[in-house]
């Protein structure tokens, strides 16, 4: 059984994340877990004034957030309902990053899906702030991050980036094969440089990659890098519409660190089209 956590501010981008999963597990037997989280400010002087202003406000948002986790799951019930899918609602007191994370542990969580800011939404933006903490921080759970755009009807790619500077274990990217042996997607692994030139390591890897994909349709692609990493994934998604999901591994001074520090990014919001999913190493 898939245990799925969904973030949500109850927004209409929160929203279009929670379809597209329901979408995309809609044959799996899913546990999914659906999450608000509040912060209170704190109040200074500490006060028996200060206190009750806090307790009040305490109690008012937390009736806000369980409205809020009620409206979604009648709107769930109503044009969703799936008796595979069971659903459960959170509520936390916390930052949004410790709050995911203590959830991730306690609930053995196997992906988090987020909605992100996409072609119409602020263009100046990488992510959606909270988005891209949450993947900057979070390395205990693959992510997937879902443009409020995205209308794909059936994704039947998968595009991999890796700068093959590790040989990774099947379990690190059992996130991404698990996905595409639901969809029945085919896995295309790209690297961005010239083959020739790979060092040892990286030979190791490329030889790897294929082992560990064994059993799954996928393909290697080598293409020259003759333009920024981000507009490239951005023109393949655009000329290729089989593509339907970009897939990264985000480790410590790393090939994905390189493409988050590019400033292009921050200005255009990356990969907009479609579905975004980051996964971690283990060792």
């Amino acid at each position: 059984m898939q245990r799925i956590l969904f973030p949500t501010d109850f927004s209409e981008n929160a929203w279009n994340a929670i379809v597209f999963a329901l979408s995309l597990f809609k044959n799996e037997e899913c546990e999914f877990f659906i999450l608000n989280v509040f912060q209170l400010g704190s109040s200074g002087l500490v006060t028996t004034i200060n206190r009750a202003n806090e307790t009040r406000l305490y109690q008012i948002t937390k009736e806000e957030s369980k409205r809020g986790l009620e409206k979604t799951l009648k709107r769930i019930e109503e044009s969703y309902e799936n008796p595979k899918h069971k659903f459960n609602t959170l509520i936390r007191i916390s930052t949004l990053t410790n709050a995911i994370r203590q959830v991730v542990f306690d609930k053995d969580i196997d992906y988090i899906i987020m909605g992100t800011k996409g072609a119409t939404g602020l263009k100046e933006v990488f992510m959606g702030s909270n988005t891209y903490k949450t993947i900057k921080n979070m390395d205990l759970c693959p992510i997937i991050a879902v443009p409020d755009d995205f209308k794909h009807d059936t994704i039947e790619t998968i595009l991999f980036i890796t700068g093959l500077e590790h040989a990774y274990h099947t379990y690190e990217i059992k996130p991404m094969i698990d996905i595409a042996k639901i969809l029945n997607a085919k896995i295309r692994v790209l690297y961005l440089g010239d083959i020739n030139t790979l060092e040892p390591h990286q030979k190791t890897a490329h030889e790897l990659i294929q082992k560990r994909l064994k059993g799954v349709n996928h393909e290697l692609v080598i293409l020259k890098k003759e333009k920024p990493i981000n507009i490239t994934i951005k023109e393949l998604v655009e000329e290729n519409n089989d593509i339907g999901i970009v897939c990264m591994i985000n480790y410590w001074h790393s090939f994905f660190e390189t493409i988050i520090n590019e400033s292009v990014i921050k200005k255009v919001a990356f990969n907009s089209q479609v579905p975004f999913l980051v996964m971690h190493l283990y060792d």
